[in-house]
């Protein structure tokens, strides 16, 4: 099986190539590899997108690569490849996202990506740092990861999903912040499961076994 972390220049990958390489040995997974090549992608049996930055950047990262985006698209949409989004990878996922200007996502899960708003003005933005998950459904990636589980958050805008039915995860921060997302083969997390302990290895052992 391969699993293709996919680069397209948004953040450093090292961590999550690190996380992923270290419990797809653990498991059995099979290979994964870090790869901007659109063919590299096709082939792959999982694809995990990774990002950091502002929204209309990593989008226009992805397009300046020709044939990521669409190979990307085949693969899941057409093909129901395993998908996983990560930080701005998981924003991706929604219709459009509003940091700097209104930019279409790719999407998948109906919603907008817009900036937190904490009910208390002393929580800062960008929320950062640990907060406890909140399950709001089960799903095969989060098998052995409860409510109270920490994840690792850095980011000033949340995914406001249009149906409670695609809201998988949430934390409070002055108000509900959406953790995790997912419909069909496809799963996001707003959080950084590389960098997320227990928890986020955990969750990544469990993309790589899961089977849509």
């Amino acid at each position: 099986m391969l699993t293709a972390i996919v680069d397209y220049e948004s953040g450093n990958l090292h961590s999550a190539e690190k996380a992923f390489q270290r419990m797809a040995a653990e498991t059995g997974a099979g290979e994964v590899i870090v790869t901007a090549r659109p063919e590299a992608v096709a082939r792959a049996d999982r694809i995990v997108l990774p990002g950091d930055g502002a929204f209309p950047a990593c989008r226009a990262a992805l397009e300046a690569i020709d044939g990521l985006h669409a190979a990307i698209d085949e693969a899941v949409t057409a093909r129901g490849r395993p998908f996983l989004g990560i930080c701005i990878g998981m924003q991706m996922l929604a219709d459009r996202g509003l940091e700097y200007r209104p930019t279409p996502g790719f999407g998948w899960i109906g919603g907008e990506v817009a900036r937190i708003a904490p009910a208390d003005p002393a929580l800062k933005v960008p929320h950062m740092g640990w907060n406890d998950l909140v399950i709001d459904r089960p799903h095969p990636v989060l098998d052995g990861i409860a409510t109270g589980d920490h994840a690792y958050f850095v980011h000033s805008y949340q995914f406001r999903v249009a149906d409670p039915a695609d809201l998988v995860a949430h934390v409070d921060y002055g108000g509900p912040v959406t953790a995790i997302v997912g419909r069909d083969n496809v799963i996001g997390t707003q959080f950084h499961p590389e960098k997320s302990s227990r928890s986020g290895l955990r969750l990544i052992a469990n993309f790589l076994a899961w089977r849509p």
